[in-house]
């Protein structure tokens, strides 16, 4: 899922069809650093749509403030379907549309069977989550903006279901 369609255009549809919805979006973000959430809140009027965003960079945060089960993320690592899907679920409580990402940025970090560029995004709601492993290329810089893009795509194409 690769789009050369800009952050900032993709928030826009984003935004747009949240407030048809009435919805307001969560963030919980690892490898970005909260970069999705800046995404957002760089459109103005974003406060009718975007509730709040975690950055939750280290397992602790994780567990403390979106509630991953510290079994989660013995088991399955940071960077796993099971962990970014829990990220979602505990965001999610804040509002009706949550997405996570959690990743291999680099240049450091590969683990087997997870190189850099390594990157699951998760998006739903409390009831509901979905999740997407990405292999992006790229140095660390790239690698974020990808997994930007693909978080607000990916939350663009479940609103459109």
């Amino acid at each position: 899922m690769s789009s050369t369609v800009p952050s900032s255009v993709l928030c826009q549809q984003l935004a747009e069809k949240l407030m048809q919805k009435q919805w307001r979006l969560v963030t919980a973000e690892s490898c970005t650093g909260g970069m999705i959430a800046a995404a957002c809140t760089d459109l103005a009027g974003s406060s009718q749509w975007f509730e709040c965003g975690f950055v939750t960079y280290s397992n602790r945060a994780k567990q403390r403030d979106l509630g991953v089960d510290e079994a989660i993320l013995i088991a399955h690592g940071a960077v796993s379907e099971a962990t970014v899907k829990a990220m979602v679920k505990g965001a999610a409580r804040y509002g009706e549309l949550a997405v996570a990402v959690s990743g291999i940025a680099g240049p450091g970090g590969a683990v087997e069977g997870k190189p850099v560029g390594t990157v699951w995004v998760a998006w739903g709601n409390a009831s509901e989550q979905n999740a997407y492993c990405h292999y992006f290329e790229g140095e660390r810089d790239a690698v974020r903006q990808q997994t930007v893009v693909a978080a607000l795509q990916h939350l663009i194409n479940y609103l459109d279901k």
